[in-house]
C-alpha cells in the first residue's frame, strides 16, 4: 500500500462509484454462478471422497456470498501453499480488516478471486478445477460468427504478407501503418467480451460485441489513441536490425479476446514487427473469464477439430432440441490455418506462455519495481509490454480517482518514463478511473444520456462503449 499513488481509491461504499453496484449486485450474480457450476459438478462425480469434498467447495462458496450480501468483515486467507496469501492478509490487517461493502473496490475484488480460488486449492480433487471454464467455453462458442470472420481475414492477410517482399517506401510503410491500426483495434474491441461485467447477456446480445460492422462504428469511440506511437516505436525497432525484437502481452480474457490477441501476435510475427512473443496468463481462475494456460491449450484444440466444438450440442442445445448449424469446408479450412499457423509458432518458441502469480496479486502495478523486480527486469526486454483490458489498466494507474486530464505517463508512476519499460495499454472503460482524457471530455460525456451528469458519477465510462490506447516510452 505504501508504494500506491497518494490518490484515495474508488471504494465499494461510495454510490457515486461502478464499485457500489460491483459489490451489491454483480459480485453475488458472480458467486452464484460459480455455486452452480461446482453444484453441476458434483452432482456428474461418482468417486464419493471427491464428491463430498465438492459439496464443503459449495458450502465455502454459499457462506462467501453470504457474507458479501450481508457486508461482512473480509477474513484473512488460509494457508493454501501459495506466498502471496500472506500479502494479501498483511493488506487486509493493514486496511483494518473492513466489511466488503466499505471498501477499497480494487483490492476487495482481488480478494473475492483469491478467495475463491482458496476453496478449491486446499481440495485433493479439485486443485486445478476451473470453475469458470463452462462460462468462457459457451461464450466463445456464442463468438462463432466474429471467429469465422476474423479467420476468413488472417488467412488473406497472412498469405499476403508471406507473398509480397518487404518494403521501407513511405507507401508500404503507411499500408503497414493502416495494418497494425486495424489489428490493435481488433484486439481492442475483443474486451467487448467480459463475462465478469456480461452477467445476464443473450447470445445475440454477445453477436452484436463482434464483427467488422461493430469496430468501425467504435472507432469514433477511442477516446485516447496513442497507435501511431506504438507503430514508429516497432518500425525503428524493425529497421534497426536487432536479431531479437520481442512484444509482451499482458493477457485479460479467454475466449474470443485471446484469439483476437493470438490474430495481433500472429500478425506481428508474420509483419516483422516482432520476432518474438510472449503471453502472460493468469495462474488462478480470475475475475471470472481471464486466461489461464488450459484456456490457451483449449482454444488451439477447438481450432483443431472446429466440427466437434461447434457441432456438437452443449447442453443447453440439447434441453432445448437445438442443433448448431454445419461449418462449411471453407470455414473449416480457415480455422485449420489458423491452428497450423498459431501451433507452429508455439512450437518453435516464437509464441511463448509465462504465467507468474504477481498477476493476481491485490495491489497496484505500481508496487512491481519493489515486489517483483525480477518480472520488471525482464519486460525491460520487450519492445512493447501490452496490458490488456480494464483490470490491468486499473492496476497500472492504481485506481485512484486522478482528475481525469493527468497524463497516462504520470498516472502509471514508477512504470512511466525513465523505467525503461515501453507500455500500451489497450483498455475498453468499465470502471470509474480514466486518465489522459483532453480537458472537457469528461464532462461532455457525462452529459450524454446515461453518462452520469450532475450526480457526481462517471457513468458513461462503466459499460465498455469508450476505449483509452495509451502509450508510455521508458526512456
Amino acid at each position: 500500500m505504501d508504494l500506491d499513488p497518494k490518490i484515495p481509491q474508488y471504494s465499494t461504499g461510495d454510490p457515486n462509484s461502478f464499485g457500489w453496484q460491483t459489490g451489491r449486485r454483480r459480485w453475488p450474480i458472480i458467486i452464484t454462478q460459480a455455486i452452480d457450476d461446482a453444484y453441476r459438478a458434483v452432482a456428474h462425480c461418482s468417486d464419493p471422497e471427491k464428491q463430498n469434498e465438492g459439496k464443503r467447495i459449495v458450502e465455502a462458496l454459499t457462506k462467501l456470498k453470504y457474507e458479501v450480501q450481508h457486508d461482512r468483515a473480509l477474513t484473512p486467507l488460509p494457508d493454501d501453499g501459495f506466498p502471496d496469501v500472506a500479502v494479501y492478509n498483511a493488506e487486509l490487517e493493514q486496511l483494518g480488516n473492513p466489511t466488503w461493502l466499505k471498501a477499497p473496490w480494487l483490492y476487495t475484488e482481488c480478494y473475492l478471486f483469491r478467495r475463491i480460488s482458496t476453496s478449491f486449492a486446499l481440495s485433493t480433487h479439485w486443485k486445478n478445477y476451473d470453475v469458470f471454464a463452462r462460462q468462457k467455453t459457451s461464450t466463445f462458442r456464442s463468438s462463432r460468427p466474429a471467429v469465422l470472420e476474423l479467420a476468413a481475414r488472417y488467412r488473406d492477410l497472412i498469405t499476403q504478407l508471406c507473398s509480397t517482399s518487404s518494403s521501407s517506401s513511405p507507401e508500404d510503410v503507411q499500408k503497414e501503418e493502416l495494418l497494425f491500426f486495424e489489428m490493435c483495434e481488433i484486439c481492442l474491441w475483443g474486451n467487448a467480451t467480459d463475462l465478469s461485467l456480461l452477467t445476464s447477456l443473450t447470445y445475440e446480445d454477445i453477436q452484436k460485441l463482434q464483427g467488422s460492422e461493430a469496430r468501425k462504428k467504435a472507432e469514433a469511440n477511442i477516446l485516447v489513441n496513442d497507435l501511431p506511437s506504438v507503430f514508429s516505436h516497432l518500425i525503428e525497432a524493425k529497421q534497426s536490425g536487432r536479431k531479437e525484437r520481442r512484444v509482451d502481452i499482458v493477457l485479460d480474457n479467454a475466449g474470443f479476446e485471446l484469439f483476437v490477441d493470438l490474430v495481433l501476435a500472429g500478425y506481428l510475427l508474420a509483419a516483422g514487427l516482432a520476432t518474438h512473443v510472449v503471453l502472460h496468463p493468469k495462474s488462478i481462475p480470475w475475475f471470472v473469464s481471464d486466461v489461464l494456460p488450459s484456456d490457451f491449450a483449449a482454444l488451439l484444440n477447438a481450432l483443431a477439430a472446429p466440427r466437434w466444438f461447434y457441432e456438437t450440442p452443449s447442453e443447453e442445445e440439447e434441453l432445448q432440441g437445438k442443433t448448431p448449424e454445419r461449418l462449411t469446408e471453407k470455414e473449416v479450412e480457415e480455422l485449420g490455418f489458423l491452428f497450423q499457423e498459431w501451433s507452429r509458432f508455439h512450437a518453435e518458441g516464437q509464441l511463448v506462455l509465462r504465467p507468474n502469480r504477481v498477476w493476481t496479486g491485490p495491489g497496484s502495478f505500481w508496487r512491481l519495481p519493489k515486489e517483483a523486480p525480477e518480472l520488471v527486469e525482464d519486460l525491460r526486454e520487450s519492445e512493447v509490454v501490452v496490458f490488456k483490458g480494464d483490470l490491468n489498466y486499473r492496476k497500472l494507474v492504481g485506481d485512484a480517482a486522478w482528475d481525469p486530464t493527468t497524463p497516462f505517463t504520470e498516472a502509471i508512476g514508477p512504470l512511466g518514463p525513465g523505467s525503461g519499460l515501453n507500455i500500451l495499454a489497450l483498455r475498453t472503460c468499465k470502471a470509474d478511473v480514466v486518465v489522459g482524457l483532453p480537458p472537457g471530455k469528461d464532462e461532455e460525456l457525462k452529459a450524454l444520456d446515461d453518462g452520469g451528469g450532475d450526480s457526481g458519477a462517471r457513468k458513461w465510462a462503466w459499460n465498455g462503449k469508450w476505449a483509452v490506447v495509451s502509450f508510455s516510452k521508458g526512456t
